[in-house]
């Protein structure tokens, strides 16, 4: 078990370099369970995240390894059970269903655990699999899908949803016929599996609209692959910037992928500067407060809503935050008011009063980006704070302590 002890209101400056993106690594591994060959996937963050993925592919037949930030992958022959204890700790090892199903005709998996931040029902997931021909057997915690070989179907989603997006996807590239997905998700890492899908031999066209088509194919190969860079982590340490009153440049990011968040910040006062793969960051002498809605992309990212509430304890004025995502993502606001913070429910939103003198406390992140958010507010915190069970920023942060540190932040990472 982990803590930090943060110490706070130093202003952050210096250039900090954004790491590979977790929800594209992620489902980049998982894709490559439709080929066989070897592949060599670069910017891959070493978070715990892609650690348990890693087991995940061992145990279905995969070598793995892992070197700094580059992954060789050796697919060939692969079977279908994945194992509990890894699948429950991670939502995203549900993935595997639509590539073991392609592949192998059927599959058994665990429901998937990660952040209790509110429902994400996998009926989405399997209604498309139904519709391309596969039986599903729930049986207690144990989903068991079966299809001697999936056909191309027109699905039309009741909500963008990003899993079943991919899920279904990486199922139809090995389906016969067409596959038509309607209403998917449009976010950044579902364009970076399409072009990965498509280097193995793949014929996908539409990722990153509302419409994707798919082709089925006998047959995948390998390929190798550069993941993009993690938005949700550019603009965690931008915010980190702003919370403290700081400035200092975040390099190898795409400015266009955190568009929502740079609009907001500039209007809030912040000076923001627009390179081709960087971004200059500085804090004005008083932030403006602000009003934000969480939405599918290109709307307000739900996982950058809890360290937008940090920022707004620094506000001033009252700024108001809706999510519309998931229905249990405010826990985090509970250890907020253990600082000093003043937040006020409002249905699915919060309202939080600005400008409020923070004080350090003893904190507990309860789950990745509400723990990111605690750490914010504690680096704007008076005094020292504690922030316990911090394995859940680790499954999206690498070395988090670290790399604040290197911009002046007074942070120590202590393992119980």
């Amino acid at each position: 078990m982990g803590k930090f002890l943060v110490e706070g209101q130093r202003s952050l400056r210096g250039r900090v370099s954004i790491n590979g993106a977790k929800n594209s690594a992620l489902k980049l591994m998982v894709a490559a369970l439709l080929g066989r060959g070897s592949f060599v996937l670069e910017n891959v963050p070493k978070i715990t995240d892609v650690e348990t993925m890693a087991g995940v592919l061992r145990a279905l037949g995969v070598e793995v390894t892992f070197d700094s930030s580059r992954m060789h992958l050796d697919v060939a022959s692969i079977q279908g059970h994945t194992p509990e204890e890894l699948v429950k700790s991670m939502r995203a090892s549900v993935q595997v269903m639509g590539p073991l199903l392609a592949r192998l005709g059927q599959v058994e998996v665990a429901r998937p655990g990660g952040c209790n931040i509110g429902s994400r029902p996998l009926d989405i997931h399997l209604a498309g699999f139904e519709q391309m021909g596969a039986t599903i057997d729930v049986n207690g915690d144990l989903f068991v899908a079966r299809a001697p070989r999936l056909h191309g179907a027109d699905i039309t989603f009741r909500y963008p949803s990003v899993g079943a997006t991919e899920n279904i996807m990486m199922a139809a590239t090995m389906a016969k016929g067409e596959t038509i997905i309607r209403n998917a998700a449009r976010e950044p890492e579902i364009l970076d599996i399409q072009e990965f899908l498509n280097g193995m031999g793949a014929k996908i066209q539409g990722a990153g609209t509302s419409v994707i088509t798919i082709q089925g194919v006998s047959e995948l190969g390998s390929t190798d692959f550069s993941v993009i860079p993690d938005r949700i982590e550019a603009g965690t340490y931008l915010l980190a910037f702003l919370v403290t009153g700081g400035s200092g440049t975040l390099d190898n990011v795409i400015p266009e992928h955190i568009g929502p968040l740079l609009d907001l910040v500039s209007k809030m006062g912040a000076q923001v500067e627009i390179l081709e793969r960087a971004i200059r960051i500085a804090a004005p002498p008083q932030l403006k407060p602000f009003q934000i809605s969480t939405g599918p992309y290109p709307g307000f990212p739900t996982d950058l809503q809890p360290q937008m509430a940090a920022v707004a304890t620094q506000c001033q004025g009252d700024s108001r935050l809706e999510e519309a995502v998931f229905d249990r993502r405010f826990g985090y606001t509970e250890e907020l008011k253990k600082l000093g913070a003043h937040i006020e429910p409002n249905s699915h939103a919060v309202v939080i009063e600005g400008s409020r003198r923070l004080r350090g406390a003893k904190l507990r992140a309860g789950d990745l980006r509400g723990g990111a958010a605690l750490v914010l507010a504690a680096l704007a915190a008076e005094g020292q704070s504690t922030i316990c069970d911090v394995e859940h920023i680790d499954r999206g942060y690498e070395a988090m302590e670290r790399r604040l540190q290197g911009l002046g932040g007074k942070i120590i990472r202590i393992e119980e």
